[in-house]
């Protein structure tokens, strides 16, 4: 468990958008790999806990629970708003985080395992059940979306401050 919680929160956090959620997700993905009682090796172990993480993510988002949600906060006009950090690096992480979670599912998922869990594309094609080429598109059109939305942004760590 202590080897693989952290991946295993942040795919599930990927999806869920929700710390709570996502620490719900891990436990349940632990419980039924416990109750299962499957013998694999090291390897395979985390390939199956990631594919288990990733359709209890998306069986999350299908839920009555999450559509509650979601139409609360458009009635309310709720959202949580996190908590800035006075550096600016933090900042402008945060504005990439941002837009990694903004995008559709599908571009989601591609971008999260490829950038930021530093899986293949062949790796991430077989996680999640998809043909390469087609991994390989929904990373493309991630890559346009995230550029598009972080284009207008003035990046201060990119600034030269001699000028």
């Amino acid at each position: 468990m202590q080897q693989h919680t952290a991946r295993l929160f942040r795919i599930a956090y990927y999806y869920s958008k929700n710390l709570h959620t996502a620490e719900d997700i891990v436990q349940d993905v632990f419980i039924k790999f416990y109750e299962r009682n499957i013998e694999l090796d090291s390897t395979s172990v985390e390939r199956y806990l990631i594919t288990m993480t990733t359709n209890k993510s998306k069986d999350y988002l299908k839920s009555w629970h999450y559509r509650k949600i979601i139409m609360q906060e458009k009635w309310l006009h709720t959202s949580s708003h996190k908590q800035r950090d006075a550096l600016v690096i933090q900042d402008e992480e945060q504005l990439i985080s941002e837009a990694v979670l903004s995008l559709p599912l599908k571009q989601r998922e591609v971008v999260a395992y490829y950038y930021l869990e530093g899986y293949s594309i062949k790796e991430l094609a077989e996680i999640l059940n998809l043909n390469e080429n087609t991994a390989k598109s929904r990373l493309v059109k991630g890559r346009d979306l995230l550029k598009d939305k972080l284009q207008s942004i003035e990046w201060e760590v990119l600034k030269n401050d001699t000028l």
